[in-house]
């Protein structure tokens, strides 16, 4: 007797590579546009946030953060001590990341409480801090000779943890494409602070960076 062997034919196998092929297209365009999503994300705050303070300087002749008449310019009638004010000198004192007391963190508060941006307005509120589209922390702070990635321009804004794979673009779309110079610059975090991307390093697209934007 014989027995009869069962298989797929050349068809079947033919229908469930495409139909694997067609799967497999879809997830990596679908991590395309994601990703694409994530650059315009990144890439609108350093065209959005300069915007913030040239607002509020249109609208109180101040500068966020820096203030030295915020009480009287964005807290309400009953509440004459909503905020701090700065010392009126024309900077943004401290530096983009910090946490608390300084008028780079103070900066945030101003331009929510001026209606110019979004978010939390008490500085303890464990979002107050603004976040990137990669989580990582978005801060502005006068430059000069301390300007961080030593970006030119009188303000320096910085945005972590910016994945390698986006900082050319982000770059391009800013600046000059050149990681390492013009007025958008990358480094690195460490614990003795930003190291600057040399001009002869590629950028590492596993690795993340510290982008800053001078203006």
């Amino acid at each position: 007797m014989h027995s009869r062997q069962h298989g797929f034919t050349l068809v079947e196998i033919a229908i469930v590579l495409v139909i694997i092929g067609l799967l497999l297209g879809g997830v990596l365009k679908g991590q395309e546009i994601l990703n694409n999503a994530k650059v315009k994300n990144l890439t609108q705050d350093f065209r959005g946030i300069p915007m913030l303070l040239h607002g509020y300087r249109d609208k109180y002749r101040a500068t966020p953060g820096d203030d030295a008449n915020a009480r009287r310019h964005i807290c309400p009638a009953a509440a004459g001590e909503c905020t701090t004010n700065g010392n009126g000198d024309g900077l943004i004192g401290g530096n983009w990341n910090d946490t608390a007391a300084s008028e780079s963190f103070l900066f945030w508060q101003h331009v929510r409480m001026a209606n110019l941006a979004a978010g939390a307005t008490d500085t303890a509120d464990p979002g107050y801090a603004p976040r990137n589209a990669e989580g990582g922390r978005l801060g502005i702070q006068s430059s000069g000779d301390a300007a961080p990635l030593g970006v030119p321009g009188s303000y320096a804004l910085c945005s972590a943890a910016v994945p390698g794979r986006f900082v050319r673009q982000i770059d391009l779309a800013v600046d000059d494409g050149e990681p390492a110079t013009g007025t958008l610059r990358a480094g690195t975090q460490g614990a003795g602070g930003l190291t600057a991307l040399a001009a002869d390093t590629p950028v590492d697209d596993a690795a993340t960076y510290v982008l800053c934007l001078g203006f």
